[in-house]
């Protein structure tokens, strides 16, 4: 049986908030976050339009690749990224398995002037408060790791924090939790985070329960234009892509998947 690695990743993102806060308290953190400038306005940036938008990640590893990219500099690679023409910017905080941490995407959000999504396993209030007090404009949330009660106080409190929740699914009935909670951004991740196998077609399977008004986002088993073209035909408004463009040159990578 495979290793549920969701689970894994999740417990060991709250382990690691909880040592956080042990540090720095839940108050002083929602106080902060709570002063923070407002976010920018996500919706907006990602809203459907004649061509496919592209949300760039600043990614340095993963658990079914190991090691991607050192990415020193990650406030760099997202400048490189805005100037290319990304519509937003992901940034791993997980950094575990990903090598990723909440001063990475503070760096990313001094650089850059399009909204920045903080891609972590999020399953508590004091996570969302740190995501706003460095700057976060959106936070993902995976429905596979939260039960609905969860996810639904989740993603009010991202929305009453001015940011925008990023609803991922990995099948029809998460699809329908998602909508159940009001989500306007609904992603499809190809790859299962329990297996990390991967269903590039999983996207269209889908996407005709995601309705009309509601920003659709292809995740996962992107590597070539032609993956970007097949998933703005199946109907992606948006496509997030982290591993084609860390493990290539960014900026012509990039082009080509704008060019769909």
């Amino acid at each position: 049986m495979a290793t549920d690695l969701l689970a894994e990743l999740t417990a060991g993102a709250l382990a690691d908030a909880e040592a956080r806060r042990s540090v720095r308290s839940f108050a002083l953190v929602e106080a902060a976050a709570r002063a923070q400038r407002p976010a920018l306005d996500a919706l907006a940036a990602l809203a459907p339009a004649d061509g496919v938008k592209i949300i760039a990640e600043v990614k340095r590893a993963s658990p079914s690749r190991g090691a991607l990219a050192e990415i020193a500099d990650p406030a760099a690679l997202a400048t490189a990224y805005q100037a290319g023409g990304a519509s937003a910017i992901s940034v791993l905080t997980e950094g575990r398995r990903f090598k990723g941490s909440l001063d990475d995407l503070a760096q990313v959000r001094q650089a850059v002037q399009i909204p920045v999504l903080r891609k972590d396993f999020i399953g508590e209030a004091y996570q969302v408060f740190e995501a706003r007090e460095v700057g976060a404009d959106l936070v993902l949330l995976i429905v596979a790791a939260l039960d609905q009660k969860t996810l639904l106080t989740l993603h009010e409190l991202i929305l009453e924090l001015g940011m925008t929740p990023l609803v991922e699914t990995h099948s029809a009935d998460e699809v329908r939790r998602a909508l159940d909670v009001g989500a306007g951004l609904v992603g499809v991740n190809a790859r299962n985070l329990s297996t990390f196998e991967l269903d590039a077609n999983l996207f269209g399977t889908l996407a005709g329960s995601i309705p009309s008004g509601v920003i659709r986002v292809a995740e996962s088993a992107v590597k070539t234009a032609s993956d970007v073209a097949h998933y703005r035909s199946a109907g992606a408004d948006v496509v997030l892509v982290g591993e084609a463009l860390v493990t290539s040159d960014p900026l012509h990578t990039l082009s080509e998947f704008l060019a769909v």
